[in-house]
C-alpha cells in the first residue's frame, strides 16, 4: 500500500492501560479524542496462599509489547499511518509492587498486587512502633492510613522475606517500582539505559512520599527501613520521560504517566474543584477533585495526588474512596461459585428478579477499605431464606457495589460540605445497565456515563499529548468534541433507598471481626468468604 493511500487523521496518541485483570493499548485522535483502535490481553493472577495475590512482571511487560504490536497491525489494516503516533501515555494499577535487578533486567520476585493481604502481620508489627498504635499517624504527610494496601508495606515484606531481594539491595542491583516504573524502565531500554522514574500520582500511593513537598520522605523511608537509592525519580504526570526502544513504535516518546484512577479523573475532564468520578473495575474508586488544596478526611477517605500536568504546573489533589471488590465479585460468582459462565450473565440474572429479596452480600474478600479500613472483615451473604436463588445473589452482588459507592459518596459529601448532584462513572462494569440504574436508585442522584467508556486510557493519552515537547493535545475541555453521555435517573422513592441502605450497613457490621481469632480446624464456617480468585 502506498503511503499516499493511507488515511490522514493528524496527530495520534497511544495509551498503555495496564490494569489488574488486563493490559490494553489504545490509540486516540489528538484533535477529537476519538478511539481509533485497541487491543487487549488478559493478565493471569496467581494465588499461592490464601489472601496472597501476585502477577508475573514479565507477563505484564510481554502483554504490553503484544498489545502495542497488534494495535499497530489493526491501524495499518484500517489504512491509518502509525508514524502519526507522536506520544504514548501510561496508566497503571496502583500500589502493585515490583523489585527487579537493574543489571539483568529480571524481576526478583512476582509483583505483589494491591489487594494482597500477606502484609497484615507486617502492618501489626509496624503499628507497635507508632504512639497509640495510630493507623493515621502519617496521614498528614502521606494522605494515607497504615494499611496492607500501600506499596511500602509490600516492599518491607519483600525485603524481610525474599533472600534474592535482600542480596540485590546489598549489592546495589535492586530497583523498586510500581507497575508504571517497571514498564517505563523496560520500554525505554531496561538494563541498557532504561529510565527509572514514576509520577507524583503513583508515588503518592506508596506511603513513602510527602504529598506536600512532592519528594520521597527520608523519615518515612527510615521508619519502613527502605533504602532510598532503590526508589525511582519522581516526575510530573505530563513530560517526556524517554523514548520507546523497540517494536513498531521505536523512537516515540513516553510522555504521560498517571495511576489509573487519576487517569480516569483527567479523562472525565474533572479539572474543577468539587468534580468527581467513580471507576468500576476490579475495585471501585471514587475521586473528588479538591484543587490545589489537600483536604484531610474526617470520614475514612484518602488524600491523594490527582495530577500534576507538567513540570511547571501546579499539583492538584483529590479525596478518594477505595473499595477493594467491585467487578471482582462478578468474577468470583463466575469462577468460584460457577453460577454464571460469563460476566454478562450476572446482569441478565439480576434483571430477571429485579430484587435481592432481602439478601445482602458484603464482598469483604480483602477486608474492608474506605471508609472502614478494617482488615479483619470477611465476605458474608446474609438474609437468606428457602426462596433465595442464584438470581437474588446476583442482584445482591450488584447492589453491594452500589452500597459501597454510597458509603464513599456520603463520606465525600461530609468532608467537602457540598453534596454531589450527579456522579460521573466509567470502567468496564458501567456497561451493565442494571448496575447503573441500581446505582442511581441507591444514591438518589443521576448517574452519568460517557458514551466512550475508555476514560482511563484517554486520561493517560491526554497527559502524553499535552506534554512539553509534544504539544499536540489541548487540555481545555472546550477544544474537544463534546462527549455524549447516557443518564440514569433515580426510579425508586428515597425512603425505599434508605431502608435498603440501612440493612446493608447492618450486614457490614456483621462482616467485621472474622479474623480476630483462629477457628479450630474442625469448624467449618459458611461465613468469612475469602479471596481466592478475584479480579475484574
Amino acid at each position: 500500500m502506498a503511503a499516499s493511500d493511507r488515511m490522514v487523521l493528524g496527530p495520534l496518541v497511544g495509551s498503555i492501560d495496564q490494569g489488574t485483570s488486563s493490559t490494553r493499548f489504545l490509540v486516540f485522535n489528538a484533535k477529537t479524542a476519538e478511539l481509533l483502535s485497541h487491543h487487549q490481553v488478559e493478565i493471569q493472577q496467581k494465588f499461592p496462599k490464601e489472601g496472597w495475590v501476585e502477577q508475573d512482571p514479565k507477563e505484564i511487560l510481554k502483554s504490553v509489547h503484544e498489545c502495542v504490536e497488534r494495535t499497530c497491525e489493526k491501524l495499518q489494516q484500517l489504512n491509518i499511518d502509525i508514524t502519526n503516533i507522536r506520544a504514548i501515555g501510561v496508566s497503571n494499577q496502583r500500589e502493585t509492587t515490583v523489585v527487579w535487578d537493574k543489571t539483568t533486567g529480571e524481576p526478583l520476585y512476582n509483583a505483589i498486587v494491591w489487594l494482597d493481604l500477606r502484609t497484615q502481620s507486617t502492618v501489626e508489627r509496624l503499628l507497635k512502633r507508632i504512639p497509640g498504635k495510630n493507623k493515621a499517624f502519617f496521614k498528614f504527610r502521606t494522605g494515607l492510613p497504615l494499611s496492607t494496601y500501600f506499596s511500602a508495606v509490600k516492599l518491607r515484606w519483600l525485603l524481610d522475606n525474599v533472600e534474592e531481594i535482600k542480596q540485590a539491595v546489598d549489592d546495589g542491583r535492586a530497583m523498586f517500582g510500581t507497575i508504571d516504573s517497571w514498564l517505563i524502565w523496560s520500554l525505554t531500554g531496561g538494563k541498557n539505559g532504561g529510565v527509572h522514574c514514576t509520577d507524583v500520582t503513583n508515588a503518592s500511593r506508596t506511603m513513602l512520599f510527602n504529598i506536600h513537598s512532592l519528594e520521597w520522605d527520608p523519615e518515612l523511608c527510615q521508619f519502613f527501613d527502605i533504602p532510598m537509592e532503590i526508589l525511582p525519580k519522581v516526575r510530573s504526570s505530563s513530560e517526556i520521560y524517554g523514548l520507546m526502544k523497540s517494536g513498531a513504535l521505536t523512537g516515540v516518546p513516553i510522555s504521560g504517566c498517571l495511576g489509573d484512577q487519576s487517569a480516569a479523573l483527567v479523562g472525565q475532564m474533572c479539572f474543577q474543584n468539587g468534580q468527581a468520578k467513580n471507576t468500576y473495575g476490579t475495585g471501585c474508586f471514587l475521586l473528588c477533585n479538591t484543587g490545589q488544596k489537600s483536604v484531610f478526611s474526617e470520614h475514612g477517605l484518602l488524600t491523594t495526588i490527582a495530577y500534576k500536568l507538567g513540570r511547571d504546573k501546579p499539583v492538584c489533589y483529590a479525596l478518594e474512596g477505595s473499595v477493594a471488590i467491585a467487578g471482582a465479585v462478578v468474577r468470583w460468582l463466575r469462577d468460584n461459585l460457577g453460577i454464571v459462565k460469563t460476566s454478562q450473565e450476572v446482569e441478565k440474572l439480576a434483571a430477571e428478579v429485579g430484587t435481592s429479596y432481602g439478601c445482602y452480600f458484603v464482598p469483604a474478600f480483602s477486608g474492608l477499605y474506605a471508609p472502614y479500613w478494617e482488615p479483619s472483615a470477611r465476605g458474608i451473604i446474609c438474609g437468606l431464606t428457602q426462596f433465595t436463588n442464584k438470581n437474588h445473589i446476583a442482584f445482591a452482588a450488584l447492589e453491594a457495589v452500589c452500597f459501597q459507592t454510597r458509603e464513599i459518596l456520603d463520606a465525600i459529601n461530609k468532608d467537602c460540605g457540598i453534596p454531589l448532584n450527579q456522579l460521573q462513572v466509567d470502567g468496564g462494569m458501567t456497561n451493565n445497565k442494571v448496575l447503573m440504574q441500581l446505582q442511581s436508585d441507591i444514591l438518589c442522584i443521576p448517574v452519568v456515563k460517557p458514551s466512550m467508556p475508555e476514560t482511563t486510557a484517554l486520561g493517560a493519552a491526554m497527559a502524553a499529548g499535552a506534554a512539553e515537547g509534544v504539544g499536540i493535545w489541548s487540555l481545555n475541555p472546550g477544544d474537544l468534541t463534546a462527549v455524549t453521555c447516557e443518564r440514569f435517573e433515580p426510579q425508586i422513592n428515597p425512603e425505599e433507598s434508605e431502608f435498603r441502605y440501612a440493612r446493608w450497613k447492618k450486614a457490614v457490621l456483621k462482616s467485621m471481626g472474622w479474623e480476630t481469632s483462629e477457628a479450630p480446624s474442625n469448624v467449618i464456617s459458611i461465613v468469612g468468604l475469602r479471596i481466592e480468585s478475584t479480579e475484574d
